[in-house]
């Protein structure tokens, strides 16, 4: 039976706001969804790595869907990818609070749930 999908879960409050991060991994790929107040989809954007093999260049990114929070999907998306050499989906949903006012946020949830990910004990195989 293969390995399934890792899946961690991370909140922080910061000035009466709750912030979410849900980061799911699997073999070939990673989604986080970062969220304000709640668990919900929002701006999302895809990251590929770039090739191994290649010095130039750094990840490609395309927003899928929504307009809000564009720029911190995109930038989320290739730092993921860039940092795991994985394709990355990353979500942004925002309520009350402005895009740049919440990045920093997001970026410690991120590398919160990459350390968290890095440290998990390989599963033994019986």
């Amino acid at each position: 039976m293969s390995e399934r999908a890792n899946v961690i879960k991370e909140a922080v409050e910061h000035q009466d706001n709750l912030f979410l991060a849900v980061y799911v991994e699997t073999k070939n790929s990673i989604m986080i969804m970062l969220s304000e107040k709640e668990d919900k989809l929002g701006t999302l954007a895809v990251a590929i790595p770039k090739p191994r093999d290649s010095s130039m260049g750094s990840a490609s990114s395309s927003v899928l869907l929504g307009d809000k929070n564009v720029i911190s999907a995109r930038m989320f998306a290739e730092y993921t990818a860039t940092k795991k050499g994985k394709t990355a989906l990353v979500s942004v949903y925002l309520q009350n609070i402005s895009e740049s006012q919440a990045q920093e946020i997001f970026m410690y949830l991120i590398d919160k749930v990459l350390k968290t990910d890095s440290q998990k004990e390989p599963t033994a195989i019986y």
